[in-house]
Order: structure tokens, then C-alpha cells, then sequence
């Protein structure tokens, strides 16, 4: 049996979420994976004292995701079989011919702090918090409007030095990616959904494979977790009636309880001063449409309005 090829970004997040999934493909099926390395035009913009902002960055290579643009040519290429991505990095549209054949279950979905000691609310006036995500510097500023919220770029290593050497005096990043990387020790405040709400499909990956590779596409069945891939359905199809794709400062979550689906979501400006939130819940089968009834809600409560005046933006950040 040959080799099954896994595409992947070189970071050390992305080399941990492609050797997870080589790992449990080995342990089921006995199945040997070859990961290769794909630079992605993410990856193309090296971290700078005075960083472009993502969105900027994006919107220049024509709003397509940047994490994820050269691992699907890879795919479409045959280059690899199979691609792993965070799910919150793949744009709401797939490119023609190919597939999401299994989102794994989901870790944490949630942001957290990661300061010098301080939490949240007891960060003083003026503190410098670093993120390049509009969705949580528009929360952020919501909640506090006296922080200096600034732009950092980077991996998660060089975001966490910046820190160290006190060019900012807290960072916000996805606790997935913490946990997965095995520095939970240095998180300070987990930011509870309201406070923060997470970007669609945070916390779960995403495989992505040639529509009509059957062999590989079984292979990675056992792999999709249902009640994970009905929640980020339902977060992707909002995302997708709001904005057509692009990211935004706009946070969503959707969570199982009772055998029903509950979705959360908020639209912020991008100043986090005028913000819109609703929820609407119902049977998994129906993710899609509930995810759809809900941005409806929101645009008809003012969230096209304030998402229009926000600005549009392409990608988050670990």
C-alpha cells in the first residue's frame, strides 16, 4: 500500500495537527503517511516590528484563503492526498474538486489571555494587547475600550517572545492551538464566550481530499466527528450568508446540548463600540439552515450594517 501524502504549512502548529492525523491513520487502518511541507502565501509575509495587517496581506493575493490557496493546488495537482487544515483558516467555498472528507473532534474552541499576570479585566488602561484578528480586537475593545489593541503577527512562538521581551504586555490566541502545542501552563485567562466568541470552525480540523478519491475519502471517515461537523456547519453557512466568505469581526459558536444544535453569534464594529448578537437552535440534520436563520436574524437586527462599515477582512491567526 502506498504511502498516503499529507499536505501541510511548515509551522510547528500545522506540522502537530498533520503527524495527529498521520498518527490516528496509522492506528487505524495500519496506513503509512508521507507529510510534505507547503509553504502557503501565509507564510510569505515574515513578521516585521511594524506588521501588515492580515486582511491587508489577503486582500493583495485576491481574497483567497492564504493558509490554505497552496495546499489545495498541491491536492488538485496530486502532489498530496490529502490536506490538513484549521478549520477556521478554510474559506466558506471550496475550490472546485475537492472535498471536506472528515472534521475531527473538536478541541477548545475558545480564546485565551496570555499576559504577565493580569487577566482580562485587570490589564491597566493603556495596555498594549497583541492580535491580528479584527473579530477579537473588535471584541476586545468591546469590552475594554481604554486597551491599546495592536496588531502582532507571527507563530505561536514568536508571538509568546514578543511577549516575553515586553513589546506587548498581553496576547489573545486560540486555545486549540496552545493546548495542541502543549503550553497550556502559560495561559492566564480562558476567555469565555461572553467575553469572546471564537472564529467560525476554531478548535477543529479540517481534511480536505480530490472529490472522487474514494479509497482516501474511506480512509478518513472514522476520522469525522458528526456532532463537530453539524456545529461548524452551521457556523460556516452564517458566516457565508454574512459576508460570502471573508472573515470579519464577527464571532460564532455552535454547541450540542440536549441532542440540539445551539448557535451563538455576534457582529462588532470594527471600534467594538455598536455590536449585534442572537442565537437560534434546532436539530443537527438542520445545521445549514439554522446557521442561514440566523445571519438572516442579524442582518434584519443591523449586522450587515455594521460589518459593511467594519471593513472586510480574509483570514485569522492562530
Amino acid at each position: 500500500m502506498k504511502p498516503l501524502r499529507i499536505g501541510t504549512r511548515g509551522s510547528a502548529l500545522a506540522l502537530w495537527q498533520a503527524n495527529f492525523i498521520a498518527g490516528r491513520l496509522a492506528q487505524l487502518h495500519g496506513v503509512t503517511c508521507e507529510i510534505v511541507r507547503i509553504r502557503a502565501s501565509g507564510d510569505h509575509f515574515p513578521s516585521a516590528a511594524a506588521p501588515r495587517p492580515v486582511a491587508e496581506i489577503s486582500a493583495g493575493i485576491g481574497g483567497k484563503g492564504i493558509f490554505v490557496k497552496e495546499l489545495e493546488e498541491a491536492l488538485l495537482e496530486g502532489a498530496v492526498d490529502l490536506a490538513v487544515h484549521s478549520m477556521k483558516d478554510v474559506p466558506t467555498t471550496l475550490s472546485p474538486g475537492l472535498a471536506l472528507s472528515a472534521i475531527t473532534l473538536r478541541e477548545d474552541p475558545r480564546d485565551c489571555l496570555i499576559s504577565r499576570g493580569h487577566t482580562l479585566k485587570m490589564l491597566p488602561a493603556g495596555a498594549r494587547v497583541g492580535t491580528s484578528s479584527l473579530r477579537r480586537q473588535a471584541q476586545l475593545r468591546h469590552v475594554r475600550a481604554d486597551l491599546d489593541v495592536v496588531d502582532l503577527r507571527g507563530n505561536v512562538d514568536t508571538r509568546l517572545k514578543k511577549l516575553e521581551h515586553g513589546e506587548y504586555d498581553a496576547i489573545v490566541l486560540a486555545m486549540a492551538g496552545v493546548n495542541r502545542l502543549g503550553l497550556a501552563d502559560r495561559i492566564t485567562q480562558v476567555l469565555d464566550e461572553d467575553v469572546m466568541l471564537p472564529a467560525a470552525g476554531q478548535g477543529a480540523l479540517g481534511i480536505e481530499t480530490r472529490e472522487g478519491d474514494a479509497g482516501t475519502t474511506e480512509r478518513l471517515a472514522p476520522l469525522d466527528d458528526a456532532e463537530t461537523r453539524a456545529c461548524v456547519t452551521a457556523e460556516r453557512s452564517l458566516l457565508h450568508a454574512l459576508q460570502g466568505g471573508c472573515q470579519v469581526p464577527l464571532g460564532v459558536l455552535g454547541r450540542m446540548r440536549g441532542g440540539e444544535l445551539h448557535l451563538d453569534a455576534a457582529a462588532f464594529s470594527a471600534a467594538g463600540s455598536e455590536s449585534v448578537r442572537g442565537s437560534e437552535n434546532g436539530p443537527p440534520g438542520e445545521a445549514h439552515k439554522i446557521g442561514i436563520s440566523l445571519a438572516q436574524a442579524l442582518i434584519e437586527a443591523g449586522a450587515d450594517k455594521i460589518l459593511r462599515l467594519a471593513g472586510r477582512s480574509f483570514e485569522e491567526e492562530p
